[in-house]
């Protein structure tokens, strides 16, 4: 049997109106008042009516999730949170896959059919900020942007996660550390970020900037990390040490190197970035930068929920979640 707000009330002995205040987190409820209250909903397993909730405030309780590749481990881990974090609002998560294009991400922009979700989390790669503007769509923007415009974005420092892991490597006394990942395309704004990290640690410690050591990937897939590691051994680079724009692109290096009879880390200490679970069960498992991707997931819902709040005409807000690195076998 579900109950009613009115089973509630005359479990308590209050009207409906203080059960209401109650549950929905009114201040001015006396003490006693509110722990009659929560006993009677204890006892009965009250649970509001969201539906019936958000079709009063004129939503769905629906927000979606639009990323590039559903079947990239990263953004299968952050789906994760983002539906966990999304369960604390009472909301559902609707999941679209972009592919990264500009017109498919034009079209999740705009929104997934008309009221159909109240609001987008959204990591895009071909996007600019101008196709943003004037959009209805509360929005909250992940990933590595350096103009978001006027949607709210959360990112974590690429650059400071970047410089930090190579110059781990270079402390490991490698002098000829690769860079995997290099893309130099308008869609390529985590690559350029990250690889300014490296540049950057290079220079620190005193290392000239090679360009043989400097890889490209047209994706970061496996199989892109297999080839770009297979192209730095056959061009004679000699690469020492070889840090991975992502885990995926290091699982394919991980590979390349195995093949060519090379021993990780003796020969070559290989270090990636994103910490998928892959990496923890790879051979030998994987040192890399590690997002925190539950936080990611909660600052990005958090401010979304701020705007659905009725925050919808400030600011827009870029905030920078932290990261840290995970030292494993592949470079200790």
């Amino acid at each position: 049997m579900r109950h009613r707000l009115k089973d509630v009330a005359e479990r308590a002995g209050v009207s409906v109106k203080t059960v209401s205040n109650v549950v929905n987190g009114y201040q001015h409820v006396r003490p006693d008042t509110r722990a009659r209250v929560e006993a009677a909903i204890a006892e009965l397993r009250y649970r509001p009516n969201l539906s019936a909730r958000n079709l009063r405030k004129g939503r769905t309780g629906v927000i979606a999730l639009a990323v590039p590749e559903l079947d990239v481990p990263y953004f299968a881990e952050l789906a994760r949170h983002v539906v966990a974090a999304a369960a604390d609002h009472g909301w559902t998560v609707l999941i679209d896959q972009t592919g990264g294009g500009r017109e498919r991400e034009k079209a999740a922009a705009a929104g997934v059919g008309d009221h159909m979700i109240d609001g987008l989390i959204f990591s895009p790669l071909s996007l600019p900020a101008d196709d943003l503007v004037g959009l209805e769509l509360p929005m909250v923007l992940l990933g590595e942007r350096t103009d978001h415009g006027p949607a709210d974005h959360v990112m974590i420092d690429n650059v400071t996660a970047a410089r930090e892991m190579t110059a781990h490597l270079i402390g490991l006394g490698r002098r000829r550390v690769a860079a995997v990942g290099a893309q130099h395309t308008p869609e390529g704004a985590g690559a350029r970020l990250r690889l300014a990290g490296y540049a950057a640690a290079l220079a620190d410690a005193g290392i000239g900037y090679d360009e043989r050591l400097v890889a490209a990937a047209p994706a970061w897939h496996r199989a892109d990390g297999a080839a770009a590691m297979r192209h730095l051994l056959a061009s004679g680079a000699r690469p020492d040490a070889v840090f991975c724009f992502s885990d995926t692109l290091a699982l394919g290096a991980l590979r390349a190197l195995h093949e060519a009879g090379l021993r990780v880390p003796a020969d070559v200490a290989v270090a990636g970035f994103d910490d998928i679970e892959d990496g923890r069960f790879s051979v030998p498992t994987l040192s890399t930068v590690s997002p925190d991707k539950e936080r990611i997931a909660r600052l990005a819902v958090d401010l979304l929920a701020g705007r659905l709040a009725g925050g919808r005409d400030a600011p827009a807000r870029e905030v920078t979640a932290p990261h840290r690195l995970a030292f494993r076998e592949s470079t200790t």
